[in-house]
């Protein structure tokens, strides 16, 4: 799954590969990145790779060394325990402001996402889950029309998105359960209230995995 567009600059080209090479788990919490090393590794550009890494360290997805390199942050419960007080304040409110605005053809898209969610897990396609699943939210999220809490849920999300990676390599895809399907028939039935709840548990079930995990 790749949202990256020909008609794009280069250097969003380039930002939008890398962002999704995190969200997606290519790199692992704790891994060092250089600038040559990556545009060796997906064929870019020093340039727009160094412009990528700037405006992704700048996000958090990233976070500079004093020698001049990068690494994917490692994520701890203190770390952890902050992402989960704003995600779920924030996501929520995306789901029950987009349950307001949602019409039939996203509802069906977010179904058709869903399945490649089920068949990514039944598969144990760990990048495709991921992808997937980005895919749902923020389809999702997008129909609430409110491009700053969008914003910072996804760098929320690419914050998190190399832990999931590792807990997908401890567990598998097995234990990845979802609510989606409980939102999708709460958005068919137009319970925003519902739609609401099933997001705050997916966000719970998933970061409690994930907390498992560093706990382990």
């Amino acid at each position: 799954m790749n949202h990256v567009s020909d008609k794009k600059p280069e250097h969003e080209t380039i930002y939008v590969r890398v962002k999704e090479m995190i969200l997606f788990g290519e790199f692992i919490p704790g891994q060092p990145i250089t600038i040559l090393g990556l545009s060796e590794s997906i064929g870019a550009g020093v340039t727009p790779v160094r412009e990528a890494i700037r405006r992704l360290t700048a996000e958090g997805a990233l976070r500079s060394l004093k020698n001049r390199r990068v690494e994917v942050p490692e994520m701890s419960d203190h770390r952890l325990s902050q992402i989960e007080l704003v995600r779920m304040s924030v996501e929520p409110a995306l789901a029950t402001m987009a349950a307001a605005n949602i019409d039939d053809r996203v509802i069906a898209e977010l179904e058709q996402i869903d399945t490649l969610v089920d068949k990514a897990i039944d598969n144990g396609d760990t990048r495709e889950y991921l992808a997937a699943n980005y895919q749902f939210h923020f389809t999702l999220y997008e129909a609430a029309d409110a491009l700053i809490l969008q914003r910072i849920a996804e760098s929320l999300w690419l914050q998190v998105g190399p832990s999931l990676r590792v807990v997908c390599g401890r567990y598998g895809t097995a234990k990845l359960l979802d609510q989606h399907r409980e939102a999708t028939l709460a958005l068919r039935e137009g319970d925003t209230e519902k739609v609401k709840k099933a997001i705050e548990e997916d966000i719970r079930q998933g970061l409690a995995l994930v907390r498992q995990t560093l706990r382990a």
